[in-house]
């Protein structure tokens, strides 16, 4: 007899649907997987065998052939077992087909026949819904995540014997059911960092608020102690909660990688993600024989903080470049080119030279020109330029350091960034743009008009400072984000003046 079970797989962060077909036919006991399967992929013949027995089900003793179509792309990992062992059941007569004629099915067996969590269901779920499909059998595990879709009925089950007692009786289970206004009721995450616990460093902080307002990059330089990390560190605690949209797109990578928690249905909590310089390329944008996202995706709609930023390999920096400019990352392979998000906030910091006292008000610094000039010279004038905001962290004084008052709130802060980011909603909507930073430079003209006194004020700064046309352009995304902290509807001489001041480094320091 033959059977057909739908089931699906995850390609980047997008899954496809994989049609698991049956075969058993009258001959010597055999089973065989054909369709490009992987070594977890073929290994399941066993586990999907002791399951069946252990279950107390009957295992065909005839020759059982598994196509796994289209059988030209390779398939991965073990969420293949619960499809395979349902179409063998199918196929010997021992459960209903009408259930599984218009179902999507994943989940992985152990020997017991539980079925064990698997990755990537947020992306298949969402995939069933586009291609209309009406129900899910996903692991109980992974219920949450799954549910999260609307338009599909989703069945959580713990063992092949529930599943079998669905088919057979599907009145006696309900879908799961998540309802949407429980996301929207969820309280704003609690940390543990607050910026009321940061003294002085005014400057700073105003610059750490326009960069979570419009989702800028941002470089702090400054010498060791003078608190750049703590600054960094309090970055998400001033972010607005990711909507909706946001949420399922990180939420989806982190399906993917396995990283989902069972008892979390999306990710409200924007990423911090921190990697040591001695990070290699595949861990920073991803990679592997098997390709998987790296350190820029999972900051996706977050924050990457880069510390001791030249101490980084150049390598590794450069690779930067294309996803700070697109939003994305590309792996290319022989196989398959692979594409993964990366839209974050790229927060770096570093001292002003080797011994980092450079400037420093209370210790002298002892590097040579040629010394500080090499140091320098490790981040590229490219990758620098894809940075809007370079700003200096000094040493905090004797009186500022002994004082006892508290800085302001990071719910204060917050406030302020989302209503400047409500501003950017209204102004984005309809597109895939979140912020002022991901804007195209055809947006970038049409949102970015300039009066004449700033227009002028913008040529001179870039015969000063002898900016790039991407720096101009990401002075004027700046001075957007500052007009909007504003409530101004245009962007004035103060709004551009500001964001100027914050490419004084390029002079300072690489000029």
């Amino acid at each position: 007899m033959l059977a057909h079970v739908n089931s699906s797989a995850v390609n980047g962060i997008d899954a496809y649907l994989i049609e698991v077909e049956v075969d058993i036919a009258p001959a010597l006991p055999s089973f065989t997987i054909v369709g490009l399967p992987d070594a977890a992929v073929r290994e399941s013949i066993e586990r999907v065998r002791a399951a069946i027995k252990n279950c107390g089900l009957e295992f065909p003793s005839r020759r059982i052939t598994i196509n796994l179509a289209p059988a030209d792309v390779r398939k991965e990992g073990p969420s293949f077992d619960l499809p395979i062992a349902i179409g063998i059941l199918a196929a010997s007569g021992q459960v209903d087909t009408e259930f599984i004629d218009d179902c999507v099915v994943v989940g992985e067996l152990s020997l017991d026949g539980a079925v064990r969590q698997v990755s990537g269901v947020l992306p298949i779920a969402l995939n069933a819904r586009e291609k209309k499909i009406k129900r899910m059998i996903v692991p109980a595990h992974n219920i949450k995540e799954a549910a999260i879709v609307q338009d599909v009925e989703v069945y959580p089950v713990t063992t092949l014997t529930e599943v079998v007692q669905l088919l057979n009786e599907p009145d006696h289970m309900l879908p799961a059911i998540f309802d949407p206004a429980e996301f929207e009721a969820l309280h704003e995450p609690a940390y543990e960092v607050d910026f009321a616990d940061v003294k002085g460093q005014e400057t700073v902080k105003r610059a750490l608020e326009i960069s979570a307002a419009g989702g800028h990059n941002l470089l702090m330089v400054g010498p060791p102690g003078s608190g750049k990390t703590m600054l960094a560190r309090r970055i998400p605690s001033i972010l607005p909660p990711l909507s909706m949209d946001e949420a399922l797109d990180v939420t989806k990578l982190y399906s993917v990688c396995g990283l989902l928690s069972s008892n979390e249905a999306l990710i409200t909590r924007r990423a911090f993600r921190a990697p040591h310089h001695t990070i290699s390329n595949a861990g920073l944008t991803g990679g592997g024989t098997y390709p998987r996202p790296g350190e820029v995706s999972l900051a996706h709609h977050g924050v990457l903080f880069l510390d001791e930023f030249p101490e980084f390999k150049r390598d590794v920096l450069e690779v930067m470049r294309q996803p700070l400019e697109d939003g994305h990352v590309t792996i290319a392979r022989a196989q398959a080119s692979l594409t993964y998000p990366a839209q974050f906030m790229l927060v770096a910091a570093m001292n002003p030279c080797p011994c980092g006292f450079y400037n420093d008000h209370v210790k002298t610094c002892t590097c040579t020109p040629n010394m500080i000039h090499k140091y320098l010279q490790r981040i590229s004038g490219p990758l620098l330029d894809r940075i809007d905001i370079h700003v200096e962290v000094p040493r905090l004084k004797q009186d500022e350091l002994m004082s006892k008052s508290s800085g302001e709130p990071s719910v204060k802060i917050r406030a302020r960034v989302r209503q400047a980011r409500e501003i950017q909603q209204v102004r984005f909507a309809g597109t895939k743009i979140f912020n002022n930073a991901q804007m195209s430079s055809k947006l970038t003209k049409q949102h970015c008009k300039l009066n004449p006194d700033a227009e002028g004020l913008l040529k001179q700064a870039i015969e000063q400072l002898h900016l790039s046309a991407r720096a101009f352009d990401r002075i004027l995304k700046l001075s957007r984000t500052i007009a909007d902290l504003a409530a101004a509807d245009s962007i004035g001489v103060e709004h551009i003046a500001e964001a100027v001041q914050y490419r004084s480094l390029d002079r300072k320091y690489w000029g």
